[in-house]
């Protein structure tokens, strides 16, 4: 299946955002060592599909990104480990919801996770995941300011060693 990451860009917003390559001052990839084996890590899930959990928590805010093409809501939502497919949801203008509400684990995979933690590949899955809208001002300034520090104190509250990034 092809996906058109511009299909809700008017078409002169294409060149501003395709093959610009990496900010200034981020060139060279991002590097921490990693302290623990992985057989005794409790790792997190970070998707990037807009998933949230419908009966409690807001959908990602399309109205304002519809009416401005250039943002993307930069706020997260915690999923919880024991969500089940039929409790998710998905708010996310850039993609085709229905293959990740037919099945979650594409975007999300909590259930492979569980699995790896079974046969002790990893030590651990955190009791709640993270989920984001993948689709952002190039700036990412409400990020930088204020959603990526709120994601790093959940992931330390959850007390993840490490995160898989499950991009949509």
């Amino acid at each position: 299946m092809l996906v058109d990451s511009y299909k809700f860009l008017p078409r002169s917003f294409r060149p501003l955002y395709e093959g610009r390559g990496a900010f200034p001052g981020e060139e060279a990839p991002v590097w921490t060592p990693f302290a623990k084996r992985l057989s005794e890590s409790r790792l997190a899930l970070l998707s990037s599909a807009g998933i949230y959990v419908k009966a409690s928590q807001p959908t990602f805010d399309l109205d304002r990104e519809q009416e401005h093409p250039e943002w993307g809501d930069p706020t997260w939502r915690s999923i919880p480990a024991t969500a089940r497919p039929e409790d998710i949801a998905v708010a996310h203008l850039h993609i085709n919801d229905e293959d990740l509400l037919a099945d979650p684990e594409i975007a999300l995979p909590m259930r492979a996770l569980d699995e790896l933690a079974r046969e002790g590949v990893v030590g651990g899955a955190v009791a709640n995941h993270v989920a984001v809208m993948g689709y952002q001002d190039r700036r990412l300034e409400d990020w930088h300011a204020t959603t990526a520090g709120e994601i790093v104190a959940h992931l330390r509250n959850e007390d993840a060693d490490g995160v898989i990034l499950a991009p949509a």
